[in-house]
């Protein structure tokens, strides 16, 4: 973690704004958010997401203060409702109805006790949003939304859906690579899990893709539409689509030819490009 540490201060020297961090499998988010915020002094650290079935509702907005009193204006919580095969197989939860189940847990959240210091700043959250009631209730209920898995047509469907205001944060995933092969394979790895989900491949159809793209890893247009490859200026019109299109923010995430690795390299490239952006 001191290496970490590390790296958000680095991070933040080449002036990003936001480091976003996962949960399913990984470190507990608000403990990890807390050591990264550590290692910065300015920078944000949001969850991108929080799972509401890994812990209730009165839990998560103890951490979600407990880190906002901490570090006042530095933390954003997003917040989920998973996927089936982790909220069924992992948590043992009933996978139903994941709009009344996030409106419920918001309610319950907002109703919790918390009898500690409460933070300077009101604590701000977000929620991961794909379809339309889903999107409609992030701008209601909290800060805004931060789809995951997107080609850029869904950031124009999403800012449509949450109106003039409400945050827009997409992820975009990026490799700096340019041949269309070796870019593609590294692709189609990080892609593999997210291709077996109900929640992505049906946001994907509403959006006109079909099951022949979404088959077999992957059509080269639905890859390429998902993950942009190529030079730091293609990569850097990628992300310019999506700020056209209506984001706010735009979650990188950069993706090594080993995805366990720590893309320093491709870190320092992009900063100089996204300021201009």
């Amino acid at each position: 973690m001191s290496r970490a540490q590390e790296v958000v201060g680095e991070l933040e020297s080449l002036g990003y704004g936001a480091i976003w961090v996962p949960e399913a499998v990984g470190r507990e988010p608000f403990a990890n958010s807390a050591l990264l915020l550590a290692g910065g002094q300015r920078i944000k650290v949001a969850t991108g997401i929080a799972s509401i079935h890994a812990r209730t509702a009165m839990t998560m907005q103890a951490g979600w203060k407990t880190v906002s009193e901490a570090y006042p204006g530095r933390f954003l919580l997003g917040l989920g409702v998973s996927h089936q095969p982790m909220v069924e197989g992992v948590h043992g939860h009933a996978y139903d109805k994941p709009y009344s189940t996030m409106v419920a847990y918001l309610d319950a959240m907002d109703r919790g006790i918390f009898v500690a210091t409460q933070p300077a700043e009101p604590p701000q959250r977000v929620l991961a949003a794909l379809g339309p009631k889903m999107l409609r209730l992030s701008a209601e209920r909290g800060l805004g939304a931060h789809p995951y898995f997107v080609p850029v047509e869904h950031t124009a469907v999403a800012r449509e859906a949450l109106g003039e205001g409400p945050l827009l944060a997409p992820e975009q995933a990026v490799v700096l690579e340019t041949d269309p092969a070796a870019a593609r394979v590294i692709a189609r790895r990080f892609m593999a899990t997210y291709l077996g989900l109900p929640n992505y491949t049906n946001n994907l159809k509403r959006l006109g893709w079909t099951d022949a793209d979404i088959a077999d890893g992957g059509s080269d247009a639905l890859v390429d539409a998902i993950v942009a490859w190529g030079t730091l200026d293609t990569v850097a019109a990628r992300i310019r689509a999506h700020l056209d299109a209506g984001a706010d923010h735009v979650a990188v995430q950069v993706l090594p030819a080993d995805l366990r690795g720590l893309p320093m390299a491709e870190w320092r490239e992009l900063a100089g490009v996204l300021p201009s952006l």
